[in-house]
């Protein structure tokens, strides 16, 4: 019976069914056999690959008026408010969506909470992120399903870390605030639920993950939820006061990246796991720095707290926090890249171009010692740049949020 269940979530047939439910007219068999820019590996090839934009634009301006017949998709969307839903939704799980979010919150928003919600979506993430690299379970097979996305193509499908997050940032957000602030939680749970659901379709609507993944990253993520939550909550305060708590979850970190699981072949897995726990990292030893110079203080009323919405005025304040932030860490990231490659490859005694441009893969020891480097460096960087760098920035230009230093 379970067997069978399994094996029914699993199949590829399932996840084109649900699109074709979705709008999606799937017709492989109408793609001719020698149409090698329009499959590959029998996916679509997708709308961002560079070759097929340089080969579609050529071939626009010798066919002016006449229909391209050397690229036929093996799909057509005949419901457009699916499609654009859809990506939308995978958006709020992917790395754009943390680099916005996550931010946002500290600046505009409650940074203890902020703290709690990295440490979850951190830990969630390295899990699955490490599952996949064990697992390795492919992703659904094109045909019978097709694929709209190319970005996560490398990785392994089991289990969703689209779905694990789609579990761990929202709910985790309603259940470390509702002691917090007076509002109405019920109200709270349902936005969760839609924001969960509306990813974990997305995933399967794209052609990214079977049933099967979905499910298994939903329940890994429930499970890890009821220790991690009271468990993180409980330990937040020691991560700001306590140096060695601080240097346990820095060794953590670094352990993570290095005995990560060899993978059969090469896939960004690791390289996003550093780039997790490095940005958790580095947020905690923003807010470690602002305990210890006196900075950081406990609030003078306890919780809960009534939600203030924001007038005009502070409305822009928020704004100009914002784009300022973002600016610098566009910045930091630019910056610390170059400098990361620069140095590493001195020290190896490698072309940085060269390196840049070569070839991905478990061979490349020297890339991949590089990328792993620049990211751990760059995105801690990030991390301690959101909660202690700018912070101190807005102070000085005296565009501060007030609570942010009494939320210990």
């Amino acid at each position: 019976m379970l067997a069978n269940f399994i094996k029914y979530c699993k199949d590829p047939h399932l996840v084109a069914k649900i699109q074709q439910f979705f709008g999606v007219d799937i017709h492989y068999d109408c793609v001719k056999k020698s149409d090698k820019n329009g499959l590959l590996n029998g996916c679509a090839v997708q709308e961002n690959d560079k070759n097929k934009k340089r080969n579609n634009a050529s071939l626009q301006s010798q066919q002016k008026g006449t229909m391209n017949t050397d690229y036929i998709k093996p799909y057509t969307v005949t419901n457009h408010f699916w499609y654009y839903l859809f990506l939308f939704g995978t958006e709020l799980g992917d790395e754009s969506f943390y680099a916005t979010a996550i931010p946002f919150w500290f600046w505009n928003i409650d940074g203890a909470v902020g703290r709690r919600i990295v440490l979850v979506w951190a830990t969630v993430m390295a899990v699955g992120q490490t599952l996949k690299d064990i697992i390795c379970w492919p992703r659904p097979s094109c045909p019978p399903a097709i694929r709209f996305q190319s970005k996560w193509e490398l990785e392994y499908g089991m289990p969703s870390t689209h779905a694990m997050i789609a579990v761990a940032m929202p709910f985790s957000t309603v259940l470390f605030t509702m002691n917090r602030y007076i509002y109405s939680f019920p109200t709270g749970c349902v936005a969760a639920v839609i924001w969960c659901t509306l990813i974990c379709i997305s995933r399967v609507y794209l052609g990214m993950h079977t049933v099967l993944d979905i499910i298994a990253g939903l329940v890994l993520a429930i499970v890890m939820m009821i220790p991690l939550v009271p468990l993180v909550d409980a330990m937040d305060y020691y991560f700001v006061t306590n140096s060695w708590a601080l240097l346990l979850l820095v060794i953590i970190s670094l352990a993570m990246i290095i005995y990560y699981p060899r993978s059969k072949k090469w896939t960004p897995t690791r390289g996003d796991t550093a780039l997790v726990v490095s940005v958790t990292v580095g947020v905690h030893v923003g807010v470690w720095l602002h305990y210890k110079t006196g900075a950081l203080i406990k609030p003078l009323l306890p919780p809960p707290y009534h939600v203030i919405w924001p007038s005009y005025s502070i409305l822009g304040l928020v704004i100009l926090r914002t784009i300022l932030g973002y600016c610098c860490i566009l910045g930091t990231k630019a910056v610390g890249k170059s400098l990361s490659y620069a140095t590493m490859c001195g020290i190896l005694q490698v072309n940085s171009k060269e390196l840049i441009q070569s070839q991905d893969s478990l061979d490349n020891k020297n890339k991949i010692l590089v990328d792993l480097i620049y990211k751990y460096i760059t995105y801690f960087t990030i991390g301690f740049n959101i909660t202690y760098l700018l912070p101190n920035v807005f102070t000085v230009l005296g565009i501060e949020r007030p609570t942010f230093y009494t939320e210990l």
